[in-house]
């Protein structure tokens, strides 16, 4: 089982530090939120050349605020200083209210937005130099775009249909979150390999991104994941997903139970289809010794399944 963890420290020590243990405990890929470090790339691309193996992923770059031609030499830029491979590469519109009343742009058509965006990205990271004219993107690249010396797999943030077949169309795969598992049996996955198929695309990577919490008080565990989600619950297109998997809330999404309940949901989302868990460890108890030791109870089994080679 591919298990990868979420990026997070409050220092680039403390980042760099957390890829080397995490290499070190077999986990297969860490995730890195856009705001991590200001920019995750900086602190991506000195954890990559601390480490060997590890997979380093951004869940998510925003499309709205950066051009693509500039987001493409950005993150060239850093896999390239990694001097390795093992950088991919997630993009999304994020969401209205963050891209209106944080970044003071507009949201509209982010459906039309992100298929020009993931179009120009996509043949710039593969193929260089591009002419595009489109209704919001545009580039006359030349010999501007900087080139990949490994291949870096593109992935979307694709919670909608419409998303799903942009990513099947143009990317490598989609990076999900806080999508439930029968959504992604149902709709993501099925969706996503035959747009795949038809445009003569390989198999589609699905990354999927859960709260994970190993812990036998079943309810006290739901309130901790509620605590840490409040700002996806209202978002409405995690809210879409959400509903189109049956599922009411983040805590209903999010794999609690003890050890051997949480084996039997991560196996059912690979068997659901996806490729590649990424578990964000959820602290559940009344006072940090309580809330360290179920942080070490879940970091134990996660680490044992990452490293199961049955």
């Amino acid at each position: 089982m591919r298990i990868g963890l979420t990026g997070s420290g409050s220092s680039i020590d403390k980042l760099v530090n957390q890829a080397q243990q995490a290499e070190a405990d077999g986990f297969a890929s860490l995730w890195y939120a856009s705001g991590v470090a200001g920019d995750p790339l900086v602190a991506m691309a000195l954890a990559g050349r601390a480490t060997t193996s590890i997979e380093l992923g951004t869940a998510v770059l925003q499309t709205y605020p950066c051009h693509p031609l500039l987001q493409v030499n950005r993150v060239v830029a850093a896999a390239n200083a990694m001097g390795r491979p093992g950088l991919a590469l997630g993009l999304g519109p994020s969401h209205a209210p963050v891209v209106e009343h944080v970044l003071g742009l507009s949201y509209d058509h982010p459906g039309r937005n992100t298929e020009e965006y993931l179009r120009i990205v996509a043949h710039l990271l593969r193929d260089g130099a591009l002419d595009f004219d489109g209704t919001d993107w545009s580039v006359h690249s030349g010999e501007r775009a900087a080139r990949p010396e490994h291949p870096i797999p593109l992935l979307l943030s694709a919670l909608s249909p419409r998303m799903v077949r942009i990513a099947g169309q143009f990317a490598d795969g989609v990076v999900l979150w806080m999508a439930p598992r029968t959504a992604i049996a149902n709709e993501i996955v099925p969706r996503l390999q035959e747009v795949a198929s038809a445009a003569g695309r390989a198999e589609p990577r699905v990354v999927a991104g859960v709260p994970v919490a190993v812990h036998t008080d079943i309810d006290a565990a739901r309130e901790a994941v509620a605590a840490t989600a409040t700002s996806y619950a209202g978002m409405v297109n995690f809210r879409r997903i959400m509903a189109t998997g049956g599922a009411t809330s983040p805590a209903d999404v999010a794999v609690i139970g003890d050890e051997a309940a949480v084996r039997i949901q991560l196996e059912a989302l690979v068997e659901a289809g996806v490729t590649d868990v990424w578990a964000q460890p959820v602290a559940v108890g009344a006072d940090r010794a309580r809330r360290q030791e179920s942080l070490r109870r879940t970091r134990q089994l996660l680490t044992a399944l990452a490293t199961d080679d049955t």
